[in-house]
C-alpha cells in the first residue's frame, strides 16, 4: 500500500518534470530572464531548488488542492508593466474567491436563494449542537445569522473602483500623509470568528493624492471578507499603491483575535501587530522611521 510520504514525493517529481517543461529559464526577482551564459548549478543545487518551487506550488492551492482564488502577491513589482495591474482581477474586486464574482452579479432571486441556502445550514449546526431550531428564541436565528453574515461579508460586492470614485486629485506634496487609529472588524477566515482593531495607513504622494476618506474605506472593504490580519494588512497596502502609485506606502495594523481570547488558547489581552511597507518606507529608514513615530504619538 503506497504511503502518505511517497505519494507526496511522486507528487512534487510530476511537479517538477512540468516546471522544468513550462520553464526551462529560471528568473530573478524583477522577472527577467537570467543570461544562459552564466555559471551552471550543480545537480545537487539545481534539484534542491526545483523542489522548492514544486513544494511552493503545492502549497499555492493550501495543501494539494487547486486554489480556489488568487493570492496576494508577495511583494509589488518594482518594476510595473504600464497599464498593468498588481491586482490579479479584471472585475477590480482584488484578489477574488471562487464565487465572488457570481455574488457581484447575482440578481435578487439568486441572492434570496442564496439566503435560503445559508439558513438551511445554520438550522443544521443548530441540531448538530444539541439546540433545537424550533424553539422560540432560534426560530428566526437561521434567518438573522445568514443577513448579518451576507452583510459582514459584503467586501466580496464592492469593486475598488467604485470605493474609491473620483477622488484622486493632483496635488503637488511630497510629504507623508498618515491617517492613523481607524477601526476596523473582520472575520476570521479559520474559524469564523471577529478580530477587530485598528490601522494606520500612510502614503508619500507622487503628484496624485488620496480623498482621506478613501484610506478608511479601502480597509473597509477588504476587512469586510473572510481573512487572515496579514493578508488583509498587505492587500490595503497594494490597493492604496494602485490607486495612485505613489513614491511609498506603508500600513501597520494591531488587532484582538477572538479565536486566541475565546477559544483555543484562551489569551485575553494579546494583541497581534502587522505591517507592510512598500516603496520608500522599504527602503528609506529616516522615512520609516518617522511613521513609526508618528503612529504611536
Amino acid at each position: 500500500m503506497t504511503s502518505h510520504v511517497e505519494l507526496l514525493s511522486n507528487g512534487l517529481r510530476k511537479l517538477e518534470l512540468q516546471q522544468s517543461e513550462t520553464n526551462p529559464r529560471s528568473h530573478n526577482q524583477d522577472g527577467d530572464p537570467r543570461s544562459d551564459n552564466g555559471p551552471a548549478l550543480d545537480n545537487e543545487s539545481s534539484s534542491a531548488n526545483a523542489s522548492r518551487l514544486s513544494w511552493s506550488q503545492a502549497r499555492e492551492g493550501y495543501g494539494f488542492r487547486p486554489a480556489s482564488g488568487i493570492s496576494t502577491p508577495l511583494t509589488v513589482p518594482s518594476r510595473a508593466v504600464e497599464g498593468v495591474s498588481s491586482l490579479p482581477d479584471p472585475h477590480g474586486l482584488g484578489w477574488p474567491a471562487k464565487s465572488t464574482v457570481s455574488r457581484l452579479n447575482e440578481t435578487t432571486p439568486d441572492r434570496a436563494a442564496r439566503e435560503k441556502m445559508m439558513v438551511s445550514a445554520v438550522r443544521t449546526i443548530l441540531e448538530c449542537i444539541g439546540e433545537d431550531p424550533n424553539r422560540e428564541g432560534l426560530l428566526k436565528t437561521p434567518e438573522r445569522f445568514a443577513q448579518a453574515m451576507m452583510w459582514m461579508t459584503r467586501g466580496y460586492e464592492e469593486r475598488l473602483a467604485d470605493v474609491i470614485n473620483d477622488a484622486v486629485f493632483a496635488e503637488d506634496h511630497d510629504e507623508m500623509v498618515l491617517v492613523r487609529e481607524i477601526d476596523i472588524s473582520s472575520l476570521c477566515e479559520h474559524h469564523l470568528v471577529p478580530f477587530t482593531g485598528k490601522v494606520a495607513i500612510a502614503y508619500i504622494p507622487n503628484q496624485l493624492v488620496l480623498g482621506l476618506s478613501k484610506l478608511a474605506r479601502i480597509a473597509e472593504t477588504f476587512s469586510r471578507r473572510l481573512q487572515v490580519q496579514e493578508r488583509l494588512t498587505k492587500q490595503i497596502a497594494i490597493a492604496v499603491q494602485e490607486a495612485i502609485k505613489p513614491r511609498g506606502v506603508a500600513v501597520v495594523m494591531e488587532a484582538t483575535h477572538m479565536c486566541m481570547t475565546m477559544r483555543g488558547v484562551q489569551k485575553p489581552g494579546s494583541i497581534t501587530v502587522t505591517s507592510c511597507m512598500l516603496g520608500c518606507f522599504r527602503t528609506q529608514q529616516k522615512t520609516r522611521e518617522e511613521f513609526l513615530t508618528l503612529i504611536k504619538r
